[in-house]
């Protein structure tokens, strides 16, 4: 079976959780301050908090900011449920735009359609790894006074060119970046999170709730020499990285841009072994935009039955999965009134991820594409897929 992912996991990193056991302390301490620094350095952040996954990370970003019950949030459909969620969470109502033609970001043209009077931010996904389009969405926030938070779940690594400069998702651009270190995602530390920020009272606030709310860190209570007592001056959470997941996550994060290379190189061979598939649609790199390819996304055929596709290649011994999923079509938001959506509808049918890991081979590769026109032929009836196989098998 070919996965969908694998993460990229070593004697490094096993050594590095030892380390950690070895030491006597496990909890949020000296590893998660220094995977905070470097992850900061990674992306050039004046600040990154490190917390235990990036569904706590975009609450506390929400929170931060003051969001809460009578405020709409404008963001995406089409993400993972938990971008909904989240605002959700908060006591204010996720208001949800359209995506981009042919991409599976937020469409700036919606999104300023959709603000009202009871607009307070945006939350602005970059989807699968692929940055979305700051450069239009935050110009339109700022003209109306609103916050941006950047779901960067699945873009570690990835970049963005804003006027003649290239920069990190991360910076970050807007006022927030929430990323995720779910085995999903580029790089992992089995769960965590991470918030990144230029404001400094933006970061101490992450702090302060990341840890109930407790006035003086245990790490500073542990080293002191005289009785340090701590005090609860706001409701917190429980939202800490613990020092086995740091210590996994320095690895990982120091062959970043080794990962991101590779995916890279991959995507492009994705696009080669593809190209005779009539009526597939890869997905597209914008030139102000190098994506991480966190997951390559490919538009099926008219006609294309989805479901068929992804049984037909999962017989074959390749995983897949469905086009990103649209919150507003889920039980959990039913009755929630939204503009019309076609866009992300159309994506979440249409679109199927193919499996993308940094230790794919190009046999591996070769059989992914066999088994997706084998099952384009089976669903569709494609012309001369019979002959391509064939060439691809040789």
């Amino acid at each position: 079976m070919i996965p969908i992912t694998q993460p990229q996991l070593g004697e490094a990193e096993a050594e590095a959780a030892a380390r950690v056991v070895r030491s006597g302390w496990l909890s949020q301490g000296p590893e998660v301050a220094a995977f905070e620094a470097e992850f900061a350095q990674m992306v050039g952040a004046p600040h990154a908090c490190a917390v235990s996954n990036c569904t706590t990370a975009l609450h506390l970003a929400l929170t931060a900011l003051g969001i809460g019950p009578g405020d709409e949030v404008i963001t995406a459909s089409h993400s993972f449920i938990a971008t909904a969620n989240v605002i959700r969470q908060t006591g204010a109502t996720p208001v949800f735009a359209d995506i981009e033609l042919g991409g599976f970001n937020l469409d700036p043209d919606a999104v300023s359609r959709a603000i009202t009077p009871r607009t307070r931010a945006v939350l602005a996904v970059h989807q699968i790894g692929m940055p979305c389009d700051l450069g239009a969405i935050l110009p339109i926030a700022r003209a109306h006074g609103l916050r941006v938070i950047e779901d960067a779940a699945c873009a570690a690594g990835a970049q963005i060119r804003l006027g003649d400069q290239w920069s990190a998702i991360g910076s970050p651009h807007a006022d927030i970046a929430c990323f995720s270190f779910h085995p999903r995602k580029v790089i992992t530390t089995g769960e965590g999170g991470m918030l990144t920020t230029r404001d400094p009272q933006l970061d101490a606030t992450f702090r302060l709730l990341r840890q109930h709310g407790m006035s003086v860190p245990d790490t500073v209570r542990h080293a002191a020499r005289e009785v340090v007592l701590e005090s609860y001056p706001v409701s917190g959470f429980n939202y800490r990285m613990s020092d086995l997941q740091a210590a996994v996550g320095r690895v990982q994060l120091a062959a970043l841009p080794q990962i991101v290379a590779r995916r890279r190189e991959l995507a492009g061979s994705y696009r080669r072994k593809l190209a005779d598939i009539d009526g597939l649609t890869p997905p597209a790199e914008p030139d102000w935009a190098r994506s991480n390819w966190q997951s390559y996304c490919v538009r099926l055929p008219q006609g294309a039955r989805q479901i068929e596709v992804m049984q037909s290649m999962l017989d074959s011994g390749v995983a897949t999965r469905r086009g990103i999923m649209c919150a507003h079509l889920e039980p959990a938001y039913a009755g929630l009134r939204t503009a019309p959506l076609p866009r992300s509808e159309a994506a979440h049918r249409e679109c199927i991820l193919l499996p993308l890991f940094p230790q794919m081979t190009e046999a591996m590769q070769d059989e992914v594409a066999f088994a997706l026109h084998a099952a384009l032929h089976a669903s569709h009836g494609l012309s001369a897929v019979r002959a391509l196989s064939r060439e691809l098998v040789r």
